[in-house]
């Protein structure tokens, strides 16, 4: 049995988490204790509400209350959404508290006698009409370097950069909107210029960190490390433990990360085990896990490892899985978008490990992923009920009405095919959720799903009861021996439907309680089977969410998807030159004739041949905004079907299904804008492949409620696939 130690980001108590939370950094980290947890690993998982900082005193302001009142009511609110959510953590607390103070005030009090802090008089916006210095929350501006607006004095958000004061361009007071000036105030500083060879040395191992991690961290690793301020001209926050600094808070983003040790020393104290900690963050054999938002990964990268190797004798982290973004109709998921799409709303509404499921196979582990109701729907239905609860639920009824309880598996050639593939899937369940692939690793258990449906019906066991009751049991025992798997391996994910199928199928206890060897254990035969009952639904989405998919509808204008399209010139373009990219082994540097010569990089080396490209007929986003990709400049986007979602491995590139002239417009026969747009907008435009009576091939369409349309050029040639790919498949 080994220890591992889970940190997860602190989520600010000014408000509502919401799905976006959730999907990014309180999830996965659930999951992942979850796995460990039915491994026989021992897990310390530990966050809390980061209850200090500008954020919080911004809404007390706006509120016309105390930061205290503000910064109790969202932990407590957020509390029991992370509960109703099933997140189970070792101990979910807030840094108000004087734990917490306490074990800050020791960081900060080793670092200033090893030097690592130091005073300094720094330059920090101040504004004359409110008579403060202002926070980094309360001075906005343009930033600098890619020209976002309404960005905060400390970091883009956009971009990453983070700022010095005076970098921010047009930069405002969010109170008075007044330009603020400069003026010179002391703090302290973490000296974290010294500590650039030794994060180069800490990194030389990091191989397994996911690109955005890595990316990020040897980016700011590139240019020599500047020394950071840790204290603030504020009264709410942790004191300044020196004489003199009353007027002083220590800065939260250096005493949040704190939180991860204060929250191990408030646990151990509260079961009685005041020592426990050390086992997780003395040992040098516990790996350290951190879970968080990409806009976090500097600071648990590159500052806390710093602040660690400072202080002396404790652990570093292992690994920091950081998600992208969950994105809602082009921007980050936020309730102020529309849509009730807060915990507190949501749990009411739909069973908590159905949200689970969405949000784990949509999960933005790698690049950022779109959140619509509508997907939402479809997802569920068309996955999680018609293939993973179908499978349950027909395996158990048709065991219970034939035999009432486990039949028998004779001479287990029927259970030695089962268990096969179950280890072979298992085999590739660890793997990914090893490497905290947990996206992935859902996956091959809705692929086992699948396989356990397809086996169900090659067995036809409502024609082998009747002629081979003995057979047909031998067929049912292999089943439910699947049933049995998904249930172990879907726990982490989707506990409380995994305890219903564990009970379901006659078992004691729970599956953690057995472990992942359960999955190949034989079943107890004669064990009596209960009545089973399904334990997913069809998600039918109230009339508020369905609206919310179709903003600005009207009867005089095509309304939802066919309302996204109208934004997307699609082209029939001829490719005339294919090459490598010269620095990314996934690019292609492609020339095509759209009626002019444009150049597109498109990522289809691992699906296409660079010598199978010149000649073919492909269908282009004419009016995506040009961008650079891997410093080559890309004149709009190829559109290729990808069924990964599906649990497919296929690209198939869209193509006309007749000759026709390069530049032909596919449209849908829907007028289209013709204005330059962004690809985010492109992607509003949910497009999939099925087959449909026009053309004996696949092809993409589009739907809006019951009606669906081809994309076509309106003469009678569609958008259609180049190779053999699932119903369904997305187009990107």
């Amino acid at each position: 049995m080994a220890k591992v130690f889970i940190g997860v980001a602190w989520p600010y108590a000014n408000g509502t988490i919401h799905l976006g939370h959730m999907a990014g950094s309180i999830l996965p980290p659930d999951i992942f204790s979850r796995y460990n947890r039915m491994k026989g690993n021992e897990v310390l998982m530990v966050s809390g509400s980061d209850q200090h900082g500008t954020p919080i005193t911004v809404t007390a302001e706006k509120e016309n209350t105390t930061p205290e009142a503000v910064a109790e009511k969202f932990h407590a609110i957020n509390k029991k959404a992370i509960e109703d959510m099933r997140i189970e953590f070792s101990l979910f607390t807030r840094t108000h508290t004087d734990n917490h103070t306490d074990v800050v005030h020791d960081i900060f009090t080793r670092l200033l006698e090893k030097d690592m802090l130091y005073e300094k008089e720094t330059m920090q916006y101040y504004c004359s009409k409110c008579l403060r210095f202002l926070p980094d929350r309360y001075v906005e501006g343009i930033c600098p370097k890619c020209g976002a607006e309404n960005t905060r004095s400390d970091q883009c958000d956009s971009c990453g950069t983070t700022f010095e004061t005076g970098d921010l361009r047009d930069a405002v007071c969010v109170h008075c909107r007044s330009a603020p000036e400069i003026k010179g105030t002391r703090h302290f500083f973490l000296r974290l210029s010294a500590f650039r060879d030794s994060l180069l040395r800490y990194l030389e191992d990091k191989t397994y960190w996911r690109p955005n991690v890595e990316t990020f961290t040897t980016n700011w690793l590139k240019d020599e490390l500047k020394d950071r301020p840790i204290t603030r001209d504020m009264r709410w926050g942790i004191p300044v433990p020196v004489d003199g600094w009353e007027s002083k808070v220590i800065y939260v983003w250096f005493e949040a990360v704190i939180g991860y040790l204060s929250a191990s020393k408030e646990y151990s104290a509260q079961i009685g085990m005041p020592e426990l900690w050390k086992e997780f963050w003395c040992d040098e054999k516990v790996r350290h896990y951190y879970f968080l938002g990409k806009d976090n990964i500097p600071f648990h990268s590159i500052i806390w490892p710093s602040m660690l190797m400072g202080y002396g004798g404790l652990n570093l982290p292992y690994d920091i899985p950081a998600n992208e973004y969950l994105m809602f109709k082009g921007g980050k998921l936020s309730k102020s978008r529309g849509g009730a799409i807060d915990i507190p709303s949501v749990i009411g509404r739909y069973d908590p490990d159905v949200l689970r499921y969405y949000l784990s196979i949509n999960m933005p582990d790698t690049h950022d992923s779109e959140f619509t109701w509508e997907d939402f729907q479809v997802k569920v239905n068309n996955e999680l009920v018609s293939a993973l609860g179908n499978f349950y639920h027909r395996c158990l009824s048709f065991t219970k009405k034939n035999f009432s309880s486990i039949p028998g598996a004779l001479n287990g050639d029927e259970l030695r095919t089962v268990t096969d593939e179950i280890k072979r899937t298992m085999s590739e369940y660890e793997g990914y959720m090893e490497g905290c692939d947990l996206k992935k690793a859902l996956k091959t258990v809705m692929d086992l799903s699948r396989f356990g449906n397809r086996y169900f019906d090659s067995k036809k066991p409502w024609a082998s009861v009747k002629e081979n009751k003995e057979q047909c049991g031998e067929a049912m025992n292999a089943s439910l021996q699947i049933a049995k798997a998904l249930a172990v391996m879907a726990w982490p994910f989707m506990p409380f439907s995994s305890e219903r199928i564990w009970k379901f199928l006659g078992l004691s206890g729970t599956p953690p309680e057995h472990g992942f060897g359960a999955c190949i254990e034989s079943l107890p035969v004669g064990t009596e089977l209960p009545e089973p009952v399904p334990v997913y639904a069809k998600v039918e989405l109230p009339k508020e969410e369905a609206a919310a998919e179709r903003p600005g509808a009207s009867k005089a204008a095509p309304s939802g998807r066919f309302a996204d399209m109208r934004r997307a010139d699609i082209r029939v373009a001829e490719i005339i030159e294919a090459d490598d990219h010269p620095d990314a082994e996934k690019l292609f540097r492609l020339k095509v004739d759209v009626g002019e010569e444009r150049q597109i990089v498109a990522g289809l080396r691992a699906y296409y041949k660079k010598e199978d490209m010149v000649g073919r007929k492909v269908l282009l986003v004419y009016n995506l905004k040009p961008t650079k990709l891997r410093g080559l400049m890309s004149q709009g986007m190829l559109l290729a079907a990808d069924d990964e979602a599906l649990g497919g491995s296929t690209v198939a590139l869209l193509r006309p299904s007749k000759d026709v002239p390069n530049g032909t417009r596919f449209t849908c026969g829907l007028e289209i804008d013709g204005r330059e747009i962004e690809y985010k907008e492109f992607q509003k435009a949910v497009i999939n492949v099925t087959s449909i009576n026009e053309v004996k091939q696949k092809a993409a369409v589009i739907t809006d409620g019951g009606e669906r349309i081809p994309l076509s050029d309106g003469n009678g040639c569609y958008a259609v696939v180049d190779r053999e790919i699932m119903d369904g498949a997305n187009v990107r």
